[in-house]
């Protein structure tokens, strides 16, 4: 799968994605280039949603910064 299309550092989006989504751990958002599989994985297990949608919420959450709903 292609890289993660981040608009901010990784760390500002983390802190981003758990506010959304309390249940989410640093573990979980454990994450560096190139291991987009294994965060993608690691929260479809935890989420319950598609890849692809998890894909499409970090992304939107790096491009909206704040609008992390």
């Amino acid at each position: 799968m292609s890289s993660l299309n981040l608009h901010a550092p990784w760390e500002d989006v983390k802190e981003l994605l758990k506010e959304a989504e309390v249940e989410l751990t640093d573990d979980d958002l454990d994450y560096s280039p190139g291991n987009e599989d294994e965060l993608l994985s690691r929260l479809q297990i935890k989420l319950g949603k598609s890849q692809e949608d998890i894909r499409s919420w970090i992304e939107s959450v790096s491009s909206n910064r704040g609008m992390a709903g």
